[in-house]
C-alpha cells in the first residue's frame, strides 16, 4: 500500500501533529448516536463524562450498576471477582501462555528493582530524602477490541516493587461473556488485591471516589478511551493519575540498510491497536520506501486485523524521506513519540543525539512490540507529544519522597542569619523571629 509521502523534514513539522487526547469533537457518529441515546440529545460526551462521575460520587455502587448495564449491558450482583476465580483463570489458561507471563512478570520486576530509588540519610550535611510507596492504587485495563493482560503486568507489577500496600485492578465486563481469563491469569500473577468488573468512567469514578464496593484509591493508571483519559483528567486532583493517554503511536527510523518486512510489520502492529493509531517512517532511503510499501500490501493481507491496520495507515499513517538519519532522529524529537524505533546502521551511535520519546528501542531485534511484552520497562508511556516532559510509568510513579532537615546547633548558627535576610525581604516576620529566637538561645550558651 501507498503511505501518505512528504518529501522534506520542513513540511513534516507542519503536518505530524499529535491528536489530543482529549479531544471529543472527533468522535464517529456512531459514538455520538449512542451518547444521545443514553443522556439525551442535547447531551455532549464531555457532559455525560461529568454527570457519570458526579453520580458515582454521590449513589456510588447503585449509579455503577446503573451504568454497566445502560452502557455495557451487563447486570451485575456483584462487582468484584472472587479470589479463587483468578486463581482457576491462571490454572486453566495453557501452559504456554502462563510460563510466557511468568516470563514477562519477572524480566518487568527484575527492571523496577533495577531503578527502584533508595532512602539516603547524611548525619553528617544533616539532610537526607526517605522514599513511601502509596497506600492504594487502582489500575485500569481497557476491554473493547482487545484485551490486555500485558497492561496489567506492565501497571501493577512496578507498583508492587514500589511496595504499594493495595493494589486493585478495574476491568470492565461484556454482555454475555466471561472475564478474559489471560487478564484474570495476570492479575493473579502480578498479585493484585482485588479485581472489580467495572468499565470505562464509571471505574474511574468508583476508584476516584469509593463506593460501597470500590474502595477510594490514591492513584489511577493505565490507559483506556477517548471518555477514560476525559474522567482520569477530572478527577486528577482528587487523586493522582499516572497521565492522560492518547492513542498509541510509534515512529520507525531506517536507513538503507534496515529490513523492509521488518519495519513494514513494526507498523502494521501499531496500526492494528485502533483506527486511530499513528505510524510513522522516517527515512533518507527512497528505495527502502517502495520496498516498505510493498511489504505492507503483502502484509496486511495476512493479518487478521489487517482491514483495522489499514484503516489506521491510510488516516494516519505517514513517511518522511529525509537527508539524513542525523535530520531523521531531529524531527523525531519534535515530534516526541511514545515509542522511537531506530532501524538504522550501529543505533548506539545515535541513541544519546535523542531526546525526546516515552521508549526507546533500538536495532531490528528490539521492535516495540518487546516493549509491549516482556523486555521488562512498563509499556504505559507518554502520547501526544507529552515525552517532551513525562516518562514511562515505573516505580517513581508509585513513591513519595520526603525531604529530611535535621541541622545541628552549628550548621543552624552558620546558615540562620541567611534565613533572616531572605524573610525580611519577603515580609515575613515571624519566620524571621523564628529563627532569631534560637540563634539568640545559641549565642547565651555560648557565652555562659
Amino acid at each position: 500500500m501507498k503511505l501518505n509521502l512528504i518529501r522534506s523534514a520542513e513540511g513534516a513539522e507542519k503536518i505530524l501533529t499529535r491528536i489530543d487526547p482529549l479531544d471529543l469533537s472527533a468522535l464517529p457518529q456512531s459514538v455520538l448516536d449512542r451518547t444521545h441515546q443514553a443522556f439525551g440529545d442535547d447531551v455532549t460526551p464531555e457532559q455525560s463524562v461529568l454527570k457519570m462521575l458526579q453520580d458515582v460520587r454521590q449513589e456510588g455502587d447503585a449509579a455503577v450498576g446503573r451504568y454497566s448495564k445502560l452502557l455495557d449491558g451487563v447486570e451485575l450482583s456483584s462487582f468484584r471477582v472472587e479470589k479463587k476465580q483468578l486463581v482457576k483463570a491462571a490454572a486453566s489458561i495453557s501452559a504456554e501462555l502462563r510460563e510466557s507471563l511468568e516470563l514477562a512478570a519477572e524480566r518487568v520486576r527484575q527492571f523496577h528493582q533495577e531503578v527502584m530509588p533508595k532512602d539516603w540519610l547524611n548525619k553528617a550535611e544533616s539532610l537526607g530524602q526517605l522514599v513511601r510507596p502509596l497506600e492504594r492504587v487502582g489500575l485500569y485495563a481497557p476491554g473493547g477490541t482487545a484485551a490486555y493482560p500485558s497492561t496489567v503486568l506492565m501497571t501493577a507489577i512496578p507498583a508492587r516493587v514500589a511496595g504499594v500496600k493495595e493494589v486493585i485492578l478495574c476491568t470492565p465486563a461484556r454482555p454475555g461473556e466471561a472475564l478474559n481469563l489471560a487478564v484474570l491469569a495476570a492479575a493473579e500473577i502480578s498479585g493484585i488485591d482485588a479485581v472489580y468488573q467495572i468499565g470505562g468512567v464509571p471505574a474511574i469514578g468508583a476508584m476516584a471516589y469509593g463506593t460501597e464496593s470500590v474502595p477510594k484509591v490514591d492513584k489511577i493508571c493505565g490507559p483506556g478511551n477517548v471518555f477514560v483519559a476525559y474522567a482520569k483528567k477530572l478527577v486528577q486532583g482528587q487523586v493522582d493519575i499516572d497521565g492522560v493517554f492518547g492513542p498509541t503511536e510509534t515512529v520507525v527510523i531506517a536507513d538503507a540498510f534496515a529490513d523492509p518486512g521488518f519495519c513494514a510489520a513494526d507498523l502494521i502492529g501499531q496500526a492494528e491497536h485502533d483506527p486511530l493509531a499513528t505510524a510513522i517512517l522516517i527515512t533518507d532511503s527512497q528505495d527502502l520506501i517502495e520496498r516498505i510499501e510493498h511489504e505492507l500490501e503483502e502484509q496486511l493481507n495476512t493479518q487478521l486485523r489487517g482491514d483495522l491496520a489499514r484503516e489506521a495507515l491510510e488516516r494516519q499513517g505517514r513517511v518522511v524521506l529525509v537527508d539524513s538519519v542525523a535530520q531523521a532522529v531531529e524531527l523525531a524529537d519534535l515530534i516526541a513519540p511514545e515509542h522511537m524505533c531506530l532501524m538504522v546502521q550501529d543505533p548506539w551511535k545515535w541513541a544519546e543525539t535523542v531526546k525526546h520519546a516515552g521508549g526507546l528501542f533500538l536495532g531490528e531485534y528490539s521492535p516495540e512490540v518487546m516493549g509491549d511484552y516482556v523486555a521488562g520497562p512498563s509499556h504505559v508511556m507518554p502520547t501526544g507529544g507529552t515525552a517532551r516532559f513525562s516518562s514511562a510509568l515505573s516505580v517513581h510513579q508509585f513513591l513519595r519522597t520526603m525531604p529530611v532537615v535535621s541541622l545541628s546547633p552549628n550548621d543552624f548558627q552558620k546558615l540562620g542569619p541567611a534565613a533572616i535576610e531572605i524573610a525580611k525581604a519577603e515580609g515575613l516576620g515571624g519566620h524571621a523571629t523564628a529563627v532569631r529566637m534560637r540563634l539568640e538561645k545559641l549565642q547565651n550558651t555560648d557565652r555562659n
